[in-house]
């Protein structure tokens, strides 16, 4: 089991391979539909103009400049203190940001991505050029991964609603798998071509 911490160096993303397993710790972003979206429009094709898009804009940059983004909708408690707990922090599915992530990934020096089911030939280009990987989270494991989370730093864009804001958690070894390295493989591009295979033989 390798442990990484976060910000990530492009020498320790490019000697990562598909299989392999991971301890992550440091500070990472959580960001799902909403968050990706917002960074498009707001960031990414467009310049921020509003005083507070242009701070949170910096805001990101620092924290995502060779992070960590995890698509993930947690559940929330809100402590007397007016502190936050994350309950439960299972991945949510990561196709659906697809069309935002190969430029989210460029624009902020990301150098992970968190989710469940992999993602396509774009974000895998993208994964080849900044370098960065992608990470597999266990799914129905929401509960166990809460553990990882030993602290909420911060919530931006909680107007969105708790599942889709965006939390900034500090993590201590958590666990996930890499299934799209920097290098152009793909767990997921793999099963699929063999599932193919397997069910053309299966129907003659």
């Amino acid at each position: 089991m390798l442990r990484l911490t976060v910000p990530i160096p492009d020498e320790e993303i490019r000697a990562l391979h598909v299989g392999d397993t991971v301890y992550l710790n440091g500070v990472i972003v959580t960001g799902r539909d909403a968050a990706h979206k917002y960074m498009i429009e707001h960031f990414i094709r467009n310049e921020p103009t509003d005083p507070e898009d242009i701070a949170l804009h910096e805001k990101l940059k620092e924290l995502l400049n060779g992070g960590v983004i995890y698509h993930c909708g947690p559940v929330v408690r809100k402590n007397d203190d007016g502190s936050w707990s994350f309950v439960a922090a299972g991945p949510t599915t990561s196709i659906r940001e697809e069309v935002y992530e190969a430029e989210v990934i460029k624009h902020f020096n990301l150098k992970g991505v968190i989710g469940k089911g992999g993602m396509a030939g774009k974000t895998l280009k993208a994964c080849q050029e900044q370098p960065a990987v992608y990470f597999h989270a266990i799914g129905g494991a929401a509960t166990l991964i809460a553990q990882s989370v030993k602290e909420v730093v911060d919530v931006y864009k909680l107007d969105f609603g708790v599942p889709e804001a965006m939390w900034v958690i500090r993590v201590e070894d958590f666990p996930v798998v890499v299934t799209m390295d920097s290098h152009g493989q793909s767990i997921h591009d793999r099963v699929q071509a063999e599932s193919e295979e397997r069910f053309k033989t299966l129907v003659g």
